[in-house]
């Protein structure tokens, strides 16, 4: 099992794991969600040949609030601790619209972006989450960080930097139109992809299916 460490500095406190090597793939927990649940697909694409560095997401603060930039800006700053110049960023949900705030604010450093299930701009019904629990303080400040944010700063494409989205056919929080609707925005930059009975854990209950569908678009033989 991969040991966790947690990346202080500036008052934050954010939770990653690091395995593996070969590309660089970051991979981002959906809104709430620790990166324990990610652990199997990461091991996927260890074995396949990747590095794989889960991020956490910092605890809320009574100081400040803060914006999907600041969320971004932490990814950021975990790649410097540990010396990665440039990563795949994915995210699975909420994490992945924090991959698209990387890809637009910090683009040299973003090789091309994964969804694993697209967030929309509007709020998605939530639905009990089975063997795993959300940390409801982390979730109200990715939701506030959410709604301080433009949409077109987190929501936009940045150019010239390719997607893979990955959604369950039985996704209902983060239904498989969200991800239909941002391909047909750049289907020169989007591939789209799915994951048939895969519900909104699908990175984890069909992680296998979902780390091949990763290394065969990133060539990895």
């Amino acid at each position: 099992m991969t040991q966790s460490h947690t990346f202080e500095a500036d008052r934050r406190a954010i939770r990653y794991a690091d395995e593996g090597a070969g590309p660089t793939v970051v991979l981002l927990p959906g809104r709430g969600l620790d990166i324990a649940y990610l652990g199997t697909l990461a091991h996927v694409l260890d074995e396949e040949g990747f590095r794989v560095v889960r991020i956490g997401s910092r605890r809320p603060s009574s100081e400040s609030a803060v914006t999907m930039h600041d969320l971004a800006q932490d990814v950021v700053d975990v790649m410097d601790h540990l010396a990665l110049d440039h990563a795949w960023i994915g995210g699975h949900g909420f994490g992945g619209a924090v991959a698209r705030a990387v890809a637009l604010d910090h683009t040299d450093r973003v090789d091309g972006v994964l969804l694993l299930a697209v967030e929309g701009a509007e709020p998605q019904p939530d639905e009990p989450l089975t063997g795993l629990s959300r940390d409801a303080q982390v979730a109200a400040a990715q939701t506030a960080a959410l709604a301080a944010t433009p949409e077109p700063e987190w929501a936009s494409l940045a150019p010239n930097v390719p997607v893979l989205i990955i959604q369950g056919t039985d996704d209902r929080v983060t239904v498989p139109a969200n991800g239909e609707r941002l391909q047909a925005t750049a289907p020169h930059l989007v591939s789209l992809s799915t994951v048939e009975g895969g519900g909104h854990l699908f990175v984890s209950t069909h992680a296998g299916e979902t780390g091949f569908l990763i290394e065969d678009y990133l060539g990895m033989d």
